[in-house]
């Protein structure tokens, strides 16, 4: 957040010249007769982020083998909610701008995991537990969608060839896995022929990052001794998630959250349809998306809400799911794209309803929750002033 702070500032300032000759800097690198030249913005939002997708392919496949979407019961709530919080802002989206600019309708998609779950973090003990690990399944399966939707929707010009070559790199690794060899710079060489035959092929080289986390073995690690520690996906997990959370994210904040932000882009924002589509889509399409799903899954009895959450407590966690941040910025800089053109007003348009969305949608999940424990907290203590008071007859 303090990086996106400054990304505007610094766009808005009397050096926001600097700000964009900076990140379209390009640098070029070669390996065996292959050349790639990227500029910065897109080493970080093609290269960099392949370890932020790392990270969330190692949560997904924590969650889905031992944790809150193991067993069929437990992950169809949070499967349902993100389900709903994914199809109502795409058609809320299509609504307002399927006319203008149809295919950004992934972006409202998008919840920032991080951002969700903190919220519930500030509130505190307010929420029940169960509600937290709602929330968690929740981004972990819009994540998921957010993966598929940018696998199919917005990867272009598909080279067979190079993703034969990717499908190589996955199979080295299975056979790899399978030996018991725990270098992880074996992996990471593997890896990263992996991101560049998908970047090659045409399809967005993230997912190499989210393909490798879920390949990563469940088995338990063992130290130089031969003890067996932790699994090789919560061990990875802890290793690199600071690096993520401390360099990664900040800096794809720091390269794409610098929109102009005058009287004459907020005019025109303002009367964008792409715009409106984004901004509701994840400020209202989001919460309703969640509830009403929630409420489906429940009636049906196919799954149980959280353990002590009322429907306040799920309308403050929906609220919370409408802050896209990392994933919506993400995927409205692949959105607006034709081959090689970017449609730079379309792609200002969605960033600013983007931040102004997580804004709200923070802010409101926030006073909900909050509110939502002090409604709790007062219910809780009348039943105890009843159940101390004597009777009439006492």
């Amino acid at each position: 957040m303090v990086a996106a702070v400054a990304a505007l500032v610094w766009a808005n300032s009397p050096w926001q010249h600097g700000y964009e000759s900076l990140w379209q800097t390009r640098v070029s690198f070669g390996v065996a007769g292959h050349h790639l030249a990227l500029d910065l913005r897109h080493w970080v939002n093609d290269g960099l982020m392949a370890v932020f997708f790392l990270v969330v392919g190692l949560e997904i496949k924590r969650e889905v083998s031992a944790g809150h979407l193991a067993g069929r019961r437990a992950a169809t709530l949070p499967v349902a909610a993100a389900l709903g919080g994914m199809l109502v802002p795409a058609l809320v989206y299509l609504a307002i701008a399927g006319r203008t600019a149809a295919h950004g309708w992934g972006v409202p998609m998008a919840t920032d995991i991080a951002l969700a779950v903190g919220v519930l973090a500030l509130v505190g003990d307010r929420v029940p537990t169960s509600l937290r690990a709602f929330l968690l399944g929740l981004a972990v399966v819009d994540d998921i969608g957010a993966i598929v939707v940018i696998a199919v929707f917005y990867s272009t010009g598909v080279t067979f060839g190079w993703l034969a070559a990717g499908a190589t790199a996955v199979l080295a690794t299975l056979l790899v896995r399978r030996t018991g060899v725990q270098n992880m710079l074996v992996f990471l060489v593997i890896g990263g022929f992996l991101w560049f035959s998908l970047h090659e092929a045409g399809v967005h080289p993230t997912l190499s990052g989210v393909i490798m986390g879920l390949l990563a073995p469940m088995t338990p690690r063992r130290d130089r001794q031969g003890v067996p520690g932790v699994s090789t996906v919560v061990w990875l997990e802890h290793l690199i998630h600071p690096w993520t959370s401390f360099l990664i994210v900040p800096m794809f904040a720091l390269a794409n959250a610098g929109i102009e932000v005058s009287t004459h882009s907020l005019r025109v924002a303002w009367s964008s349809p792409i715009a409106w589509g984004v901004l509701l889509g994840l400020l209202a399409g989001k919460p309703v998306g969640v509830l009403l799903a929630t409420w489906a899954a429940a009636r049906s009895g196919v799954a149980d809400r959280p353990p002590g959450a009322n429907a306040r407590h799920l309308l403050g966690a929906g609220n919370a799911a409408g802050i896209g941040f990392t994933v919506a910025l993400f995927i409205a800089e692949l959105a607006f794209r034709t081959d090689k053109t970017v449609n730079i007003e379309a792609v200002a348009d969605a960033k600013m309803a983007i931040l102004v969305a997580s804004l709200i949608s923070g802010v409101i999940a926030f006073v909900v929750l909050r509110r939502s424990g002090q409604v709790a907290a007062s219910a809780a203590n009348t039943a105890d002033q009843i159940a101390v008071s004597p009777t009439d007859s006492e």
